[in-house]
């Protein structure tokens, strides 16, 4: 087949973090032969065929609709080239990117990502096979699996970047084919602690109750353990633009980030004392004669509690636990109670504790008892991590949950879900381990895993014995795009398709539901995940109800959604086309979406906003004198999540090349450590080497590391999995360490000169372009379950 010269645009979303920011992919059109198209999949008996790649919503480029490039073409398998380009007129980015963004079709690229199923051998070593044998082998594996050990030995492992279509159809999958009660993903890693508390105090968790608009045009910000200049710069203008306007920008962080350095005012508490932080600037609120009592009376339920609960954290109080300055908490309060609108928004900070439910929800009972919620411009809201956080756990990834935020304990729910699915409520399972449980009981209980769209390897915390635990499973399967080093220890790896080349919707963190369009076809050798697990299905006695064509699958989900929380009955894919996306709840058709709840009522039985009234607590692991300092964990800009994907970006290596370790130049001066030397981060589960890096930004009695590599430098080696007992959130963000030097570097080494973090101004930009290349280099290692054959990209 010849296509004709020239090139289209589509427009499309990000693949990576929870903005899903508006992109355009432009393809590039040139003489190619039958051979650049993806054909479909060969059929077998117990498998459909896989369906041909869709047609893309494509826009021929003019001169009069001009899109500004951001990235050179970047060929893709099929031939074509293909680069991102701005998409000004989605309301979200209005046409800004990130590095991550604007090199997101380098991932596209042959020789970064898989192009055949892997099967490893009697040898132990993975080698290409044909999608039949590795379908064949993996279906009898689970069913072996089953058989021998009971359903429950059988679990899935799902991941918050796979859209609503494969989330909602891996849960089904699990709950109606496996008939397992062992499910869960990575965002439980991500926001679970914000939902439990949003969903007590609200009656309802959606990250954001409002539009990211709304945060430009009110009147005080408290951003609590959230560093977005850094995790989603785009959305940093929303802040910068409300400094401009007159607004005030109120920052918790135990660093002073880039985020920090633009606040009117930068509380600086020890890592894990956010619950007393909170705690102490609600008795402040309340015997500054702040509280909005009218609000309290009519609105919520429990003040009396809370009350008492914050006249208990008197400020000198936390003063001594925090470190943060009474005078400093109360201009805090008073910038937030003299403002008409205000809200606190949290991210990872205060969520990712052992008490991340009580700390969340501590702020929550700021934000009521001052009356910031439940009006516009006002209101607790959480700032989301990844793509399809938000979604992933509304359809049925979540070991607790069912399609439409229903609870899978809750009889009603189950008949209407068993209704949709046309199987008996008493067939599906109960709930299951949540991710790390899960992940622990691997090669004991749990027998047999199938991964979809997730690293655990590096992303889970006490990562060394997670990877132990993978090692003893008798079967792991993995699905995801490149060989991640998960992936590199399956016995089947599945290569799925990627963001540009099929349909799907995901859940922003503002609720908004959005529509990834396909722009390139699906390479030859690599199928949907759709298709996975419709050919699995069948494989294992299930041969209808999974189907390939995501706009099916999505209608499937509306009707399992409706009249539960997460709505969509009233969503489809032509209303997310014509308006950019459309809020849930949406219950029908004619229903307008709903960009901001909780305006009349909150969505609880009475309608009333609940009090938490929790009590301080210290961190499971406190630092002690073997373990002396403070380890806080987080991301760069560069790079996202366990960085399977971004690792393999030239430009973002160059960006930032490697982990490293930050802390102040006290604390170096302490330790006999020079910015560059090679130091090791201890705690009781193991050890992280990486270079120091010294910065005046962060707390004397803290050290910092990111969390996107492996190896050596693989932070969540050292990190906490004491579990908060209601969210099942690891304790990431804090854990008691000691830093040692390995090796010193000449004083001339360029990374020896400290980070000194000043104040910008609220006009600052932060980020920019970076030129595209690509690196598909990544150390994976040998081993029994780590050796590649030949021709395999590593």
């Amino acid at each position: 087949m010849t296509t004709q010269v020239g090139t289209t645009t589509t427009d499309t979303h990000c693949p990576y973090c929870s903005l899903q920011c508006g992109m355009g992919l432009r393809v590039h059109h040139g003489a190619a032969d039958d051979t650049a198209s993806a054909p479909s999949a060969p059929s077998a008996p117990s498998a459909p065929s896989a369906p041909s790649a869709p047609s893309a919503p494509s826009r021929p480029d003019s001169p009069s609709a001009p899109s500004k490039p951001n990235s050179p073409s970047a060929p893709h398998p099929s031939g074509l080239g293909v680069e991102v380009v701005e998409r000004p007129a989605f309301p979200v980015n209005r046409g800004a990117l990130c590095g991550k963004g604007q090199s997101a079709a380098e991932v596209l690229r042959s020789g970064v990502r898989l192009t055949a199923p892997l099967v490893r051998g009697p040898d132990g070593v993975l080698r290409e096979a044909g999608w039949d044998d590795a379908l064949d082998r993996v279906a009898a594996e689970l069913a072996a699996a089953g058989e021998a050990h009971g359903r429950d030995a059988v679990a899935v492992f799902g991941g918050g970047g796979l859209t609503n279509e494969k989330a909602y159809l891996l849960g089904k999958f699990a709950r109606v084919v496996l008939r397992t009660a062992n499910i869960d993903y990575n965002g439980r890693f991500c926001m679970s602690s914000a939902a439990a508390a949003g969903k007590a105090a609200f009656g309802i968790d959606r990250g954001l109750p409002f539009p990211m608009e709304d945060i430009a045009r009110t009147g005080c910000v408290i951003l609590v353990g959230a560093n977005p200049a850094d995790t989603m710069p785009p959305a940093l203008r929303y802040f910068t633009d409300l400094r401009a306007a007159g607004g005030r920008l109120v920052v918790v962080d135990p660093r002073r980030t880039r985020t920090a350095a633009q606040a009117d005012l930068h509380l600086q508490p020890a890592p894990g004392t956010d619950l007393a932080l909170a705690l102490g600037m609600l008795h402040l609120l309340i015997a500054d004669g702040h509280v909005d009592h009218e609000f309290v009376a009519a609105r919520t339920v429990g003040f009396d509690a809370a009350r008492a609960a914050a006249m208990a954290h008197w400020p000198e109080r936390v003063e001594g636990i925090t470190g943060v300055p009474v005078d400093a908490m109360r201009e805090a309060v008073r910038m937030f109670a003299a403002a008409p609108a205000a809200m606190v928004l949290t991210a990872r900070g205060p969520e990712q504790q052992s008490k991340g439910v009580d700390t969340v929800g501590a702020w929550i009972d700021l934000c009521l008892a001052a009356g910031k919620a439940g009006r516009p411009l006002s209101g607790y809201g959480c700032l989301t991590g990844q793509g399809n956080g938000q979604g992933g756990r509304e359809h049925g990834q979540k070991a607790d949950q069912l399609p439409g935020y229903r609870m899978i304990t809750d009889p009603a729910a189950r008949a209407h879900v068993a209704g949709v699915w046309g199987v008996d409520a008493d067939s599906l399972p109960g709930p299951g381990r949540s991710a790390y449980e899960l992940l622990d009981a691997c090669g004991g209980d749990v027998r047999a895993l199938l991964v979809m769209g997730s690293n655990p390897v590096v992303s889970a915390p006490n990562a060394a014995h997670v990877e132990e635990r993978l090692k003893a499973l008798d079967f792991l399967v993995v699905a995801d795009v490149v060989l991640s080093e998960t992936a590199a220890l399956a016995d089947v790896v599945l290569p799925s398709a990627q963001w540009a080349e099929e349909s799907g919707t995901t859940t922003n963190l503002e609720g908004r539901v959005i529509l990834r369009r396909p722009a390139l076809p699906v390479p030859e050798g690599v199928r949907t995940d759709l298709f996975t697990l419709n050919a699995l299905a069948a494989r294992l006695g299930v041969d209808r109800g999974f189907a390939v064509d995501a706009e099916e699958v999505f209608d499937e989900l509306r009707r399992a959604s409706a009249g539960g929380a997460a709505d969509y009955a009233g969503i489809t894919y032509d209303r997310i086309r014509a308006q950019d996306g459309v809020f849930w709840p949406c219950p029908d058709e004619r229903h307008p979406g709903t960009p901001r709840l909780f305006l009349d009522r909150f969505a609880t039985p009475d309608g009333r906003a609940r009090f938490a009234a929790p009590t301080h607590r210290p961190a499971a692991e406190e630092p002690d004198g073997e373990y002396p300092l403070y380890l806080t964990t987080g991301r760069v800009p560069a790079h996202y999540q366990s960085g399977a994907q971004t690792r393999r970006v030239q430009a973002l290596n160059r960006a930032e090349p490697g982990p490293f370790v930050e802390l102040h130049p006290d604390a170096a001066d302490r330790l006999g450590v020079a910015g560059g030397d090679l130091v090791a981060v201890t705690s009781r589960r193991g050890r992280a080497v990486a270079p120091a890096r010294l910065s005046t930004g962060i707390r004397p009695d803290t050290v910092f590391m990111p969390f996107h590599w492996a190896g050596e430098g693989r932070v969540n080696t050292v990190t906490n999995a004491a579990l908060d007992p209601i969210s099942k959130m690891p304790e990431f963000k804090v854990c008691a360490v000691r830093v040692e030097r390995v090796r010193r570097v000449e004083p001339a080494h360029e990374a020896e000169r400290v980070h000194r973090v000043e104040r910008a101004g609220p006009g600052a930009e932060v980020g920019g372009t970076v030129a595209i290349g690509v690196d598909i280099g990544v150390d994976i290692g040998a081993g029994a379950r780590g050796a590649l054959g030949s021709g395999v990209p590593a």
